[in-house]
């Protein structure tokens, strides 16, 4: 059988070469590849031994790196594309992200043979909108076109942080989203009987997809309000659960803004955090006066559900 694997490569600037490493670990554990010519002369001199260096490699871009990955053929490439722009950016690493199996034109349509009706916990069923709900279906449909957005709540990520909402939505929950990407889990605390929801994020095109789901689920401000901007500066309140399904590096930074938006015996839901980052996470945490209530764990990502630190 001649299956064909996708090729991601992302050109980061050099001097963020490790970072954006770490978040593409976080796509395919099994392996990257790395192309950096920064210090092409001195390490050709002192790992190679060689002093002349073929012109090919002197014309290589020695102000950015190359990162390759590799995803197996039953793997959703959209999804992991999504994931790799929204968590750079959330980082600041100037980025591109390219494929070699299907043109960014073709995403449109190519990539929707990955994504099928899923149940996620006890209650919900993520379907996108060119699919029909199984005819015995007796779950909450969550209906979704994701397009270029991370969350379709196939990554590991968002279903631990979906499976938790189950747990702490209530009627009269007030719902914050921070990272909204799609607007899954806002539409989905939503569904699950929330009063409001509020999602923010910094990318206009996650916003705008946010707010289309939102209409396809039938909610609109004031129920659903998403709105592209900065945490710290553009939200105020206080809400019953704030959830940020981001990368250990943003929720490290965020988490102090956070704190005071948590009104007294809330909920705050971080995920996105693979395993050789959760010490850092819960040092962050901590310091902001959060406590950890309980764990989730899924292929080396790890959610946390926490309260302000007295409310456990």
């Amino acid at each position: 059988m001649n299956e064909q694997w996708t090729e991601i490569t992302i050109a980061v600037p050099v001097a963020d070469t490790d970072r954006a490493s770490d978040i593409a670990n976080m796509v395919v554990p099994y392996g990257i590849y790395i192309e950096d010519y920064s210090d092409l002369e001195t390490g050709a001199r002192e790992i190679a031994h060689i002093d002349l260096i073929d012109e090919d490699l002197l014309q290589k871009d020695r102000s950015h790196s190359l990162i390759h990955l590799y995803l197996e053929p039953d793997e959703n490439p959209a999804e992991s594309i999504a994931f790799l722009r929204e968590r750079l950016s959330a980082c600041g690493i100037e980025n591109e992200v390219m494929t070699a199996a299907i043109h960014e034109a073709d995403w449109a349509n190519g990539w929707k043979q990955y994504f099928k009706p899923l149940p996620i916990g006890k209650r919900l069923l993520i379907c996108p909108t060119w699919e029909q709900p199984p005819p015995d279906n007796d779950r909450v449909v969550l209906s979704i076109d994701p397009g270029m957005a991370f969350g379709t709540g196939g990554h590991e990520t968002t279903r631990m942080v979906l499976e938790a909402l189950e747990t702490v939505i209530a009627p009269n929950t007030t719902f914050l989203d921070v990272g909204t990407g799609s607007g899954i889990l806002s539409i989905a605390a939503l569904l699950l009987g929330a009063r409001s929801a509020l999602g923010i994020d910094i990318d206009e095109l996650a916003v705008k997809t946010a707010i289309e789901n939102g209409a396809l689920n039938g909610f609109a401000p004031p129920t659903l309000v998403m709105r592209q901007g900065d945490l710290a500066k553009d939200v105020t309140g206080q809400y019953d659960v704030v959830a940020a399904n981001i990368v250990a590096d943003a929720i490290i930074a965020l988490s102090p803004a956070v704190r005071p938006l948590v009104k007294p015996g809330g909920v705050y839901l971080v995920s996105g955090i693979i395993d050789t980052r959760e010490a850092e996470v819960l040092d962050a945490l901590k310091q902001s006066r959060f406590a950890v209530e309980t764990r989730f764990e899924n292929r080396s990502w790890v959610c946390l559900l926490c309260r302000p630190e007295g409310t456990v």
